[in-house]
């Protein structure tokens, strides 16, 4: 039987913003993180070429608060009368307020051409027999030091954590939540055979959250 190597973290901040594609120009938050945030996150501490994160499952440990987000946007994205005034374009949001998880992921290597490999990957894989243990003991060891590979965030990136680390014990599960999700999505910016950028979405009519823990398919 291949032994299973698991990563799991702590993460909280006062706003989170899990976006639902469905809401359009007024977006509104999935209750609790999607899967490709969730390994945003843990890809966040540490990214590795050679190993695939695989999000298992999230445990709510904060009630699910919903609050109204105001800001003002100057990107690129504006229409381009407003870019030639100069002004930027409101954006009203639905999001999360005072936010915290535990989240579980499985670390598993993957199989790339060599020519796919960097040479730090390559000098790398040489150095250990088990690259998902070593991944697992890298990451342990940089979440316990608070170290990270790029700063993590919740869902938007201006919506940055107040924790990020071990499991406290002054944390736990919300047990009261209970509640079905409809077309939860999974993954984001995946390109079909088309070269077309899609979003993916959960094969289950509907995610459950059950007792504060929602899992990921598999």
């Amino acid at each position: 039987m291949t032994r299973r190597y698991e990563v799991s973290l702590e993460i909280s901040g006062p706003t989170a913003m899990w976006t639902r594609p469905d809401t359009g120009d007024a977006p509104v938050s999935y209750p609790a993180p999607t899967y490709s945030a969730v390994k945003g996150i843990f890809e966040s501490i540490l990214w590795i070429q050679a190993v695939e994160i695989v999000p298992v499952k999230v445990e709510i440990c904060s009630p699910i608060v919903f609050h109204t987000y105001v800001t003002n946007y100057g990107g690129p994205l504006r229409k381009s009368r407003i870019m030639k005034k100069g002004s930027s374009y409101q954006l009203l949001a639905t999001v999360l307020v005072n936010v915290c998880y535990r989240l579980h992921a499985e670390v598993q290597v993957v199989m790339r051409a060599e020519r796919l490999l960097s040479v730090r990957t390559k000098a790398w894989i040489a150095k250990t027999s088990n690259p998902a243990h070593a991944y697992q003991e890298i990451f342990e060891r940089r979440v316990a030091n608070g170290q990270c590979h790029s700063i993590p965030c919740l869902g938007w990136k201006e919506f940055v954590p107040d924790y990020v680390g071990l499991f406290r014990n002054c944390t736990s599960v919300q047990r009261d939540i209970n509640l079905a999700i409809p077309s939860m999505a999974s993954t984001v910016f995946l390109a079909d055979k088309a070269g077309r950028i899609t979003t993916t979405f959960t094969p289950k009519a509907n995610v459950q959250v059950s007792e504060g823990v929602l899992q990921y398919a598999q």
